[in-house]
């Protein structure tokens, strides 16, 4: 893709929050990035606020959108999901209304778990977790061929989980 097409189609940037952030912001989103269920009165204690104080940090946090999400983590192959993948997808059209078409193609699927519109010789990045390979064959069908626009793919099965992580470094 190229990098003038690719500048059409992104999306602007806020400018970096970290400026926001104090030291006491960044030792609260260590703590949640951990545990979201960690009590309050824990927190305030290992970061030396008061309970009020931090509860009022993480109500603005979550405000800003600094906290998107509180989850939590599930192990894929205890509920099923045995087979995760890495897809590499090239599409045939660049143009903004069929990208988005694709995009809110993979945005649907459930058994996509990450989406990476991504520079370089391909153009998107996908993560999935699959129960089996009739299930991504059925996928591959629905989200590659009868989608349109995805000029090729190629999937990597992933052998073993060596690293997951979602806690940023603060």
């Amino acid at each position: 893709m190229s990098d003038k097409n690719k500048a059409a189609t992104s999306v602007k940037m806020p400018p970096p929050l970290m400026a926001m952030l104090d030291d006491f912001d960044r030792k609260i989103l260590t703590a949640v990035q951990s545990n979201n269920i960690q009590p309050l009165h824990e927190i305030a204690a290992n970061v030396h606020l008061s309970v009020p104080a931090v509860a009022r940090r993480l109500q603005r946090l979550r405000a800003e959108r600094i906290i998107l999400r509180d989850i939590s983590v599930v192990d894929p192959v205890a509920v099923g999901y045995l087979i995760s993948l890495i897809v590499e997808v090239r599409v045939e059209s660049e143009l903004i209304e069929n990208l988005d078409e694709v995009q809110a193609r993979f945005l649907a699927c459930p058994q996509i778990l990450h989406c990476y519109y991504v520079t370089g010789e391909v153009d998107f990045i996908l993560i999935m977790a699959v129960r089996d390979m009739l299930e991504y064959e059925n996928l591959t069908r629905e989200l590659f061929f009868k989608g349109g626009n995805v000029k090729s793919f190629k999937t990597f099965v992933a052998m073993k989980r060596v690293k997951i992580r979602e806690e940023l470094s603060l």
